[in-house]
């Protein structure tokens, strides 16, 4: 039922499918959960949308994004910041799931951060005491976040962070890419200047390739994702001494 009135009406709400099916809403968001575990539609705050045609290649809205998965990055963002101590220096890069990350660092008094991306600095701002850097370079509207040559010279300026990056598309064979050109420069100048890079992206994310190829997965330090990891994906992050976290 909750399929075919998708088909029908492209979003439905909890409070309607639980009026409608006679059930309570705690019921209906685990069938929702359930219905997303098999691809069959996503989630949305409060609801859920048809699952959409996947175009790895396109540059998605960060507005359009946000309403994915949007439970799995919240606990994803929530457990980054328990590789975070008072006194880091760490790098945000543009991304919803790095947004999470922003929203829970209450707990710290003492941290210096850079980021590419402006709603992450205007999150940054409610706690009052960090130093923030913002990245120079054009804006990236889809995005909210800067890009381009200015944004590269500045990078040059830091170093030893923890990077926290968000990943569009991840596999051990293409390592972590993303559609836009741009960003995939950005992104690796971020990488050759961190002390330890570790991705965050929800697991959706495996599996994929984008267009513009960022890093091999040897690259990479740590992930932080969910627990919904592809068979044989465990044991090969331990192959390649990849620490994993799962929220």
């Amino acid at each position: 039922m909750i399929l075919k009135m998708l088909d029908q009406e492209n979003e439905v709400s909890v409070t309607k499918l639980s009026k409608i099916l006679g059930i309570s809403e705690v019921t209906i968001r685990k069938d929702l959960t359930l219905l997303q575990r098999k691809n069959l539609l996503v989630r949305t705050r409060g609801g859920a949308i048809r699952r959409p045609v996947e175009n790895l290649n396109e540059d998605t809205a960060i507005s359009r994004k946000s309403m994915f998965n949007f439970h799995e990055k919240a606990r994803i963002g929530k457990l980054a910041t328990k590789l975070i101590k008072d006194g880091d220096y760490i790098m945000l890069d543009s991304g919803t799931t790095t947004l999470e990350i922003a929203k829970n660092l209450g707990e710290f008094q003492n941290l210096s951060i850079v980021t590419n991306a402006l709603n992450i600095a205007e999150e940054l701002m409610k706690y009052n005491r960090f130093t923030v850097v913002i990245l120079g370079g054009h804006l990236r509207f889809n995005s909210h976040s800067t890009i381009g040559p200015i944004a590269l010279k500045t990078i040059s300026h830091f170093a030893n962070y923890k990077l926290f990056l968000g990943v569009d598309s991840f596999s051990f064979e293409n390592g972590i890419s993303t559609p836009n050109m741009e960003e995939a420069m950005l992104n690796q100048a971020m990488i050759a200047q961190a002390s330890q890079v570790i991705a965050v992206f929800d697991s959706s994310k495996f599996n994929k390739r984008s267009f513009c190829h960022i890093a091999t997965a040897d690259q990479i330090d740590a992930i932080v994702t969910d627990n919904n990891l592809p068979v044989g994906y465990l044991s090969r992050l331990k192959e390649k001494n990849i620490a994993l976290y799962l929220a």
